[in-house]
């Protein structure tokens, strides 16, 4: 694989070098000949990898000199970076108050020595490119142009992937599982006799699929007090799977700092007497000693509790299971093929098309049964209606590859051949990610802009727009499943066999999970508890991303190793430090002017950041939530000019002005658990381009700033848990609004009685979703709620003051979604017909209202 990151990366220098902006930068330092040159060997070199890609399989040589390519396309990239740099750095110096020190910094023999510095470095990889274009004759390689096979295209919608609930051809094994979960004979369900059932089969069987077919089951859902659900990792750590069993059962996040003791209490109070089904997903464990360590611990449930393993071994069941294991058939063809067809065209389009369904059964005999295999490739070929591209899947060479047990399904990797080379970089990235690895769509999508990944089509873009879209065009491909969706973001994982494809095709570019084997790697995860960077390559020069995981009992904790790390790393884009524990970053930290992406989150050991920090005009996201020992935030911050978001946890009680206000490229800020502030900047004008602020568990914060009106960006704002915000108090706008909002989240603020007419004034033609949560004074909603013409979705939940709805409701033609929980007297006033209320959202077409804790009615139309 290459050739296809080569030609991805040579793509992305080509653009650069063709773009308006390099054509200036060319020109204002007269080295406009030689980026000519650079594109020309660049060209050359392109023009020859359709053919080398095919001649590498039997040639190493090929191989070797496509490695050779792509490191040359790196260098340039680097080397381009560094006139982007540059350029930044003379803005800064622009904005800084003495005259002098600019004078002196934009002086002739400055720029001269820029200068000549630069042109010696373009000189050195045009030598390299060079040789690489000569070396290509050895191989005989012609031009060829590189037939598009992606079948992917974004502007066509996509519907035909289903749930993961949404299963076919299991309704037999679901009901076995159901007699199973219900039968009252097998054992008290109590201590050591609580009942486990492995079920068993090979990768991308659908063993998680029928375990949370039967999970989500209406019956099982009322037989069981407590369902819990446990994705368990490879080395079976039981004090991590207590921490996971009691967030699932308890729904608690304070754990995570217990010891086993502390631990087992909880757990014990959390399941004590309560019939309970806990679902153990992807069991590899086969160790019988940690099996019974586990299974003493839940003791303590009530009669009649059950327990499902899903796992690919049989040993495995033998360990666990305490009754017959349940050995999953392959999926009969008629099953296959017919979840071949939902996948790949909408309901009754296939009779429009015998000659692809046709093909499409050659295909699915082809997939022998595994369903994973069956929807990534019915994922793959519904966007496209031409019968080539159908076949180029069916009669692929890879179907005739020997498959030994533990092998990549070859749909996989037909899948994957068919990506655009954008999507298959941003896949292959998240092989660094251990497996079963949750990562939430804002995280990856600020990972991916990091090491400029994303493919922008016009400059008015936004990054999180483009990752939520590659997002999304992965999943419903089934590379990616997801976990949870959240309001403002989705978890998602990999499935083994995919990250199993991640890895495969990545092949020196990643490591993870401390196996750092060559210096060419460019993205690198490691354990704080693994290899020190003693054993580490001296120079890790190729190094793109840094991703230290830390946990409760190993954290990150020394400077100096931290120091280590960016002393090899000169090139880093990527620096992930979260949970760690050490109490000072280095200040070598602002000599990785590459760097665009640093996250210190959760480190509650550090108390300042050193000014260098700000010499990082690169940085785009800088994350120091949960950073609770901060005095305060550099003095230079607003030199940070191309960073766009922001997440801060400080001690601060106020914030020094022409600061975090000046930051003009910030999309997405974030004020966390800041204890002490009280106020938030005045100068709030400069932020012309915010478009998501979030100010969370601030409980001393009294308002919100009058610039906030200067916003005109924003489109989300969250406002949680601030003990003492007066929503009405400070904020007088006045006047009419040229607002943007369209989400509006706010919980737990009980100093709120009645909503602000701020909302309406700034989002009456755009607010599309209001989520209201835990006011536990709201008595009453304004009469102005009538005029969000575009509200779409309403959520009000745990607000047991509020009695009624505002009068005119019936008029948000818009509104599809009302959800209503934990207002006792507003549920009772909403019920169907019989309410007071329910004339006001009759006409809402999906509602869901709860009465009291215990009674919900979902209405559907």
């Amino acid at each position: 694989m290459a050739e296809a990151f080569a030609a991805e990366v040579a793509a992305n220098v080509l653009a650069k070098l063709s773009s308006a902006a390099f054509q200036q930068i060319g020109c204002f330092w007269d080295v406009q000949d030689e980026f000519e040159k650079l594109r020309d060997v660049l060209m050359a070199i392109k023009a020859v990898l359709v053919d080398a890609e095919e001649q590498q399989n039997h040639n190493r040589e090929i191989t070797l000199w496509l490695q050779k390519f792509k490191d040359g396309c790196y260098r340039v990239e680097d080397l381009l970076d560094e006139f982007e740099i540059e350029a930044l750095r003379r803005q800064v110096m622009e904005r800084g108050s003495s005259r002098r020190k600019v004078s002196r910094f934009l002086s002739c023999s400055n720029s001269l020595a820029f200068r000549l510095r630069m042109g010696r470095k373009i000189k050195k990889v045009k030598d390299m490119l060079d040789e690489i274009e000569s070396n290509k004759s050895r191989f005989h390689l012609l031009e060829r142009h590189h037939r598009v096979k992606n079948i992917i295209h974004g502007q066509r919608e996509t519907y035909s992937f289903v749930k993961t609930s949404d299963v076919i051809g299991r309704d037999e094994d679901k009901e076995n599982m159901v007699a199973f979960l219900m039968d009252p004979t097998d054992g008290d369900g109590k201590g050591d006799d609580i009942p486990v059932l492995a079920i068993v089969g090979i990768g991308g069987i659908g063993k998680t699929a029928l375990a949370q077919l039967v999970f989500n089951d209406e019956r099982v859902k009322t037989h069981f007090w407590l369902r819990i659900w446990v994705c368990v990792t490879e080395d079976f750590d039981v004090k991590q799977l207590m921490i996971k069993i009691i967030k699932s059962a308890t729904g608690t996040m304070m754990c995570k700092d217990m010891n086993k003791e502390e631990l087992h209490k909880v757990l014990r109070d959390g399941l004590k007497g309560k019939r309970f089904l806990i679902v153990l997903d992807d069991v590899w464990n086969e160790d019988k000693r940690k099996w019974i360590e586990l299974k003493d611990l839940l003791a303590t449930g009530g009669q009649g509790c059950k327990i499902i393993c899903t796992t690919r071994t049989h040993k495995v069941a033998a360990i666990t299971s305490t009754v017959p294991q349940y050995d999953l058939d392959h999926l009969s063809y008629e099953n296959s093929l017919s979840l071949f067809l939902r996948l790949a065209f909408k309901e009754g389009e296939e009779v429009q098309h015998k000659n692809l369904v046709r093909i499409g059964e050659g295909i699915v005999r082809k997939c022998k049964g595994v369903a994973l295999a069956v929807k990534t490739l019915g994922s793959l070929l519904c966007s496209t209606r031409v019968e080539y591209d159908w076949e180029l899947v069916r009669d692929s060479e890879i179907w005739k590859l020997e498959q030994k047990e533990n092998d990549i399904l070859p749909a996989l990797k037909l899948s994957y051949d068919h990506l655009p080379w954008h999507l298959k970089q941003c896949f292959a990235f998240c092989s660094v990610f251990p497996k079963d690895f949750e990562f939430n769509s804002l995280q990856l999508t600020l990972l991916w802009t990091g090491n400029g990944f994303l493919q922008y089509s016009n400059e008015n873009e936004e990054p999180e727009d483009i990752g939520n879209r590659y997002i999304h065009e992965l999943w419903s491909r089934s590379f990616f499943q997801q976990v949870e969706e959240g309001v403002f973001y989705s978890t998602f994982k990999m499935h083994d066999l995919v990250h199993d494809l991640a890895l495969s095709v990545v092949q020196n570019e990643v490591n993870s999970f401390n196996h750092c084997s060559t210096r060419n790697v460019r993205h690198l995860w490691l354990e704080a508890s693994g290899q020190g960077a003693s054993t580490l390559p001296n120079n890790l020069d190729h190094l793109r991303s840094l991703i230290i995981s830390s946990n409760e009992e190993q954290k990150a904790s020394s400077e100096s190793l931290i120091a280590d790390y960016i002393s090899r790393s000169k090139h880093l884009r990527v620096l992930h430090l979260v949970d760690s524990s050490f109490e000072q970053l280095p200040n070598s930290i602002g000599y990785l002017k590459h760097l665009r992406y640093l996250s210190i989150y959760g480190n509650g050991n550090i108390e300042r950041l050193p000014n260098s920090i700000c010499n990082l005009q690169s940085l785009q996201t800088l994350l120091l939530g949960g950073c609770r020992g901060i005095e305060a935030l550099p003095k230079d911050i607003r030199y940070l000019i191309s960073l766009k978001t922001l997440c801060i946890t400080t001690k601060q009680a106020n914030f020094q002005e022409s600061g975090i206000g000046c930051l003009s490229s910030l999309r997405f800020l974030r004020f966390y658990a800041c204890g002490n502030l009280k106020y938030l900047f005045e100068d709030m004008q400069g932020l012309t381009a915010l478009r998501i602020l979030v100010i969370d568990e601030c409980k001393n914060l009294v308002s919100l700033p009058p610039g906030l009106k200067y916003l005109t960006a924003l489109q989300i704002l969250v406002i949680s848990d601030c003990e003492k915000l007066d929503l009405c108090m400070g904020l007088e706008l006045g006047g009419e609004q040229a607002g943007s909002l369209r989400k509006l989240f706010i919980r737990g603020l009980p100093k709120v009685v009645s909503l602000p007419q701020w909302i309406l004034l700034g989002s009456a033609k755009t607010l599309q979703q209001l989520y209201i949560i835990g006011l536990e004074n709201l008595s009453t909603l304004p009469r102005w709620f009538r005029y969000l013409m575009s509200l779409q979705t309403l959520g009000i939940i745990d607000c047991p003051k509020l009695l009624s709805l505002p009068q005119g409701m019936q008029q948000l033609a818009a509104l599809k979604q009302v959800g209503i929980t934990g207002c006792p007297k507003l549920g009772k006033r909403c019920m169907k017909q019989t309410g007071e209320e329910w004339p006001k959202i009759a006409h809402v077409p999906q509602l869901f209202v709860s009465n009291d804790s215990e009674t919900s009615i979902t209405y559907d139309e």
